[in-house]
């Protein structure tokens, strides 16, 4: 059967990120990160960092998070190639996780442009399998409607949606309440996308 869902060790992943501008790519400029070990939230495993954006560089408008309040910060923190080098040792056993993780792929590729990352759960497409009738599978309305929050407070009191690591721990839960509604024994190559 292989490794299942409930017996990994897997790397939760968020970024934030500028949105596109006419004549700018979209870049990153938060990560976070948090392991899933044995079907639980492993706390001391939680990582987060600022990454640098030049001063004069314009976000997309629509973009959420809190990215105008620290543009200074943002100027100042360490590039892709830095970050990079502090993420490598942090790369999973058995796989990524994100919710909706098209943007956490393109997201490392550009911190590193030459390496394959995978394989890649995505907790959006399960969490259409896994409870059919929901109203809405935003990160957000996941949180809500699986009962989510005490659980990610319990972590982060002080940080909300659209904070790479708050976000990270919200999609961690989402592992979490699959494992515990019996979807721990299912082999993560059915659960995988492809790298």
């Amino acid at each position: 059967m292989g490794i299942s869902l409930g017996n990994s060790t897997l790397c939760v992943i968020d970024f934030e990120t500028t949105g596109v501008v006419q004549g700018y790519e979209n870049e990153p400029w938060q990560i976070g990160l948090v392991y899933i070990k044995e079907g639980l939230i492993d706390s001391n495993s939680m990582w987060e960092q600022y990454i640098h954006i030049d001063e004069d560089r314009p976000f997309n408008p629509h973009v959420p998070g809190r990215h105008s309040q620290i543009r200074d910060i943002l100027k100042n923190s360490p590039n892709k190639h830095e970050v990079f080098n502090k993420l490598k040792n942090k790369l999973p056993k058995d796989g990524f996780v994100a919710h909706n993780c098209s943007t956490e792929k393109k997201m490392l590729k550009i911190l590193a442009p030459l390496h394959l990352f995978g394989p890649w759960i995505d907790t959006l497409k399960i969490s259409k399998e896994a409870w059919p009738n929901l109203k809405g599978y935003s990160l957000e309305e996941l949180v809500i409607q699986l009962q989510l929050q005490n659980r990610i407070d319990h972590f982060l009191k002080h940080k909300t949606f659209h904070d790479a690591l708050y976000d990270a721990v919200a999609t961690a839960s989402i592992i979490e309440k699959l494992v515990a509604d019996g979807w721990g024994n299912i082999s993560l190559s059915e659960l995988v996308l492809d790298s």
